[in-house]
Order: C-alpha cells, then sequence, then structure tokens
C-alpha cells in the first residue's frame, strides 16, 4: 500500500513537471525549432521508408522453394521491414538533436519525440512481427510499458522505486526490480534456447545417413546441452551463486531416491535405448505384455506405439529393457511368415509343392531373398492333407498390407485351376450290431 501511494506520488510529481516543461515550451523558439525539425525528420522517414519498403521486400523475399540457409536468413529479415519507418524516423530525429544541441545548447524536445519513435518500434515489435506466445506476452506486459516510461521519462523513478521494494520469501528476500529482471532475463534466454533446440532438430532430421536412434540421441544431448548452458547464464547474469543450489540439489536427489524412482528409471532406459538403437521411431514391435504397434515417437520418459486400428498406446521405456521385446522391422529386416492349406486324400501330393511355390511367388511383395517361397507338408489331417507354404516379405502382415490373405488366394485359385479338392470335415458314422425295432 505503501509503495502504490509513493509512486502514484512520484508520477504526479513528474506529470506536473512534465506540464511545466510543454507549458515552457509553448514560448520557447528553440522548442518550436526543435518541433518543426522533428516534423521534418518523420517526413523524411517516411518518404524514405516508402521508397525503400518495395526493393527491400522484393531484395528479401527468396523463392517458395529455397529452404537453405541464405534463404532461412533472408525471410527472418524480412519480417523486421515493419520496422523501418519507426527505426528511419528515430535515426534522422538522432541527427537532428545533434543539430540543435549545437545551435541553440539544448534539445529536450527533439529528445522527447526520439523517445516517442523508439516507443512505436517497439509497439509494432511486439503487435506485428513477435509471433511465439510467450516472448509476445513478456512485450505486451513489460517491454511496452518499459518503453512508454522512457518516453515519459519515468523510467528510472519507476526502477528506483522497485529496486527499493523487498519481498521477503522466508530466509530469502529480492527486489521486484530483480524479480522483473529475472523474469525478463530468463524467458528470452530460454526462448532463445528453444529457438536454438528446434533448429538443431530440423537439421538432424534432414541427416540420413544418421541411425534414426543416434539423430534421436545426438537431438537430447543438444537439447539437455543448450537448456543447461541456459539455466547457468541465467544464473551467472542475475548473479546467483550456484553453491546456494547445493540444497535444493540435495533435496532433488531424495526425491528421486524416494518418490521418482520410475521416472529415473524410465529417462535411463531411454538413454540405452537410444544408445543401442534395438528400437527406434518406425519400428513395429510387439512387448511380452501384449502390446503391439508402430513405435511413433520416442520420449525420455515413455515411448508411443501406434497400433493399425489408430490407437496410441503409451509405453515407460523401462519395458523396453527389462521385458522380451519383439521386432519386426529393426533394420529394415524382412520377416517370414506362413499361410496354411488343405487338400483332399485323391490328389498326387507330389504336384503340390511346385504347384504351389510357383504361385506364391507371383505375389510382387514376395521376396526371394534370403529364401524363395517354400510349401510343406505339415501332417495328414482328418479331412485331408495339410501344408503350409512359407513366405518372406518386406513389411508387417497387417493394417494396409494383406499378404497372408493375398497367398490364400494365390493358392485356391492354383488349386482349382489345376482341379485339386480342397477338403472339408466330414464324419464316418460307423454302427456295430443288429438294429431291433419295436412293435407295439
Amino acid at each position: 500500500m505503501e509503495f502504490g501511494s509513493d509512486l502514484q506520488i512520484q508520477v504526479l510529481e513528474q506529470a506536473q513537471r512534465l506540464w511545466d516543461i510543454a507549458l515552457g515550451w509553448l514560448v520557447s523558439p528553440a522548442a518550436w525549432s526543435q518541433f518543426a525539425l522533428l516534423v521534418m525528420a518523420y517526413l523524411l522517414a517516411l518518404v524514405v521508408a516508402r521508397k525503400l519498403r518495395a526493393p527491400l521486400t522484393r531484395l528479401l523475399t527468396p523463392p517458395e522453394d529455397l529452404d537453405n540457409p541464405l534463404a532461412k536468413t533472408r525471410r527472418f529479415v524480412l519480417i523486421f521491414v515493419p520496422l523501418l519507418l519507426p527505426l528511419m524516423a528515430y535515426a534522422f530525429t538522432g541527427i537532428g538533436e545533434s543539430v540543435t544541441r549545437s545551435l541553440f545548447g539544448s534539445g529536450a524536445v527533439i529528445a522527447f519525440g526520439k523517445r516517442v519513435f523508439l516507443f512505436l518500434a517497439v509497439r509494432i515489435l511486439v503487435r506485428e512481427i513477435i509471433a511465439d506466445p510467450m516472448m509476445k506476452l513478456l512485450g505486451r506486459y513489460i517491454l511496452i510499458p518499459v518503453a512508454a516510461l522512457y518516453a515519459l521519462g519515468l523510467l528510472e523513478p519507476a526502477m528506483a522505486k522497485l529496486d527499493e521494494t523487498i519481498v521477503p520469501l522466508g530466509n530469502l528476500s529480492f527486489s521486484l526490480l530483480f524479480a522483473l529482471r529475472f523474469i525478463v532475463v530468463g524467458g528470452a534466454i530460454f526462448w532463445m534456447g528453444r529457438w536454438s533446440n528446434d533448429q538443431s532438430a530440423q537439421f538432424l532430421k534432414k541427416q540420413d545417413d544418421m541411425r534414426p536412434a543416434m539423430r534421436e540421441l545426438t537431438a537430447k544431448a543438444i537439447e539437455i546441452g543448450i537448456f543447461g548452458v541456459a539455466f547457468l547464464l541465467v544464473m551467472n547474469i542475475m548473479g546467483i551463486n550456484l553453491t546456494s543450489l547445493a540444497v535444493l540439489g540435495g533435496a532433488i536427489g531424495v526425491g528421486l531416491g524416494f518418490g521418482l524412482q520410475k521416472i529415473a528409471s524410465n529417462f535411463i532406459s531411454g538413454l540405452i535405448l537410444l544408445l543401442e538403437g534395438q528400437a527406434t521411431v518406425g519400428d513395429y514391435v510387439e512387448l511380452d505384455g501384449g502390446e503391439a504397434g508402430t513405435i511413433v515417437k520416442m520420449g525420455a520418459r515413455a515411448a508411443i506405439l501406434e497400433t493399425f486400428d489408430g490407437r496410441w498406446i503409451v509405453v515407460p521405456n523401462e519395458d523396453f529393457i527389462t521385458t522380451r521385446v519383439v521386432n519386426f522391422s529393426d533394420s529394415g529386416s524382412a520377416n517370414r511368415y506362413e499361410a496354411p492349406f488343405s487338400v483332399s486324400y485323391d490328389t498326387d501330393i507330389n504336384k503340390v509343392p511346385d504347384l504351389i511355390e510357383a504361385a506364391v511367388a507371383k505375389h510382387p511383395r514376395v521376396l526371394s531373398e534370403p529364401f524363395p517361397p517354400d510349401c510343406e507338408l505339415r501332417g495328414f489331417g482328418d479331412s485331408g492333407v495339410d501344408f503350409a507354404v512359407e513366405f518372406w516379405i518386406e513389411g508387417i502382415d497387417d493394417g494396409a498390407n494383406k499378404f497372408s490373405s493375398d497367398v490364400l488366394f494365390l493358392i485356391w485359385n492354383a488349386l482349382k485351376e489345376n482341379e485339386i479338392t480342397i477338403p472339408y470335415p466330414h464324419r464316418v458314422i460307423e454302427l456295430s450290431g443288429s438294429i431291433e425295432t419295436r412293435s407295439q
């Protein structure tokens, strides 16, 4: 309450001082000359900005199909073109200020106009250029108010008052100015860290020579390094002694030892998976618990499997280490499947293997390596002779792929074309003894 009343008194005193200065400017020839120079500087900046906007836009706009570093740099600079007018006005006003100070020994009016142009530049930057939600929030509620206070000459007294206001927090205490600086500096540094991490992740995705697991591991290592350096920079800039964080580190260690064992275990398991590369994004895996699907994402805590019916299964990384995992697509290896069928006992079964193998080999996705289709006699059933054909394909026999169904169609057509009968179950009932009939 005391802080608010003191600040209001200072604001009123500053407003009264500004009013007295404004009244003095009204009757001062030097002030009117400065105002005229201010208007001329703005008009000159308006003309120059209009002349430069179109050629600058053409120069900085790369072709849409270009995505090299130079094109990205040009697109990045292009978004700052709206700042051309206020920055040109600020520069011309600065020249006018040096002229008026050399002629009249003062330049308060034109210096005020220069600060106003800077405020307009900050306002355009926050409203039209900054797209990140967090940075836009910081700009709207911190950067624009600071620029407004600077334009009105109230920034220094406001900062002094914020520095004098101490906020107690247990055994610690800090000023409001320190808190605001921490928010601004921390937000800017961590935003830069996130931007750098996104750029490095996009760069790594384009490195086709690296294994997917190595790309994921490198991206995680870069992310940890970037945000670790950002944290140390924030602590150093704000003057926080890192040794004071030893108690906090000990508390975190105790928490990991008791309450966060699973999280730590899953994190370490994720690092092991990335290092070994036994399961990575794009692999179709089946876990010992019955979960099966394609790995679409591997995080620090868990992996996400997508089933062929569109469901996502979140599997902790620890399950990939402590349980049995069947990987159907590791390193792009082929998979073997089989299709069972039967023929009647009237068939010359010596002709069946060659006939079926030739028919299955016609399928465009059936491989000849590592082994061609192989038809085997499996047994003599109750209704017919049992066979099965083994075949190798590149992919998973599920979802969009219907390899077993296609192979069974090929078998059916081959047997029908060669007049081989596919048996169906039938039973022969034998009666022993005589059947007696009773008459009434």
